[in-house]
């Protein structure tokens, strides 16, 4: 346990941020694995149109420091690729 005030304030926002991170993480996943679906489904007009959600969410994660940005493009790359890919 940590002594100093300044070290139980920072473990406090940790808390806050772990949480934060875990939501947006999980938000993420339901949300690709929604896209998922939609192609397993053969809703390839659909999966073009949830892309851009499944973008956004992606891009916001890079932005706030949930996932590194190179994580972020490399998933969009290869969520573009399973979509153009020809059945």
């Amino acid at each position: 346990m940590p002594r100093r005030r300044t070290s139980l304030k920072s473990n406090r926002a940790n808390k806050r941020k772990h949480t934060r991170n875990l939501k947006v993480k999980g938000q993420l996943k339901r949300t690709i694995k929604k896209f998922h679906e939609l192609l397993t489904k053969e809703n390839a007009a659909e999966a073009k149109t949830f892309i851009s959600k499944v973008f956004s969410q992606l891009d916001k994660a890079a932005k706030k420091n949930i996932i590194h940005p190179a994580t972020a493009n490399r998933r969009k790359s290869r969520l573009m690729r399973r979509l153009n890919k020809p059945r």
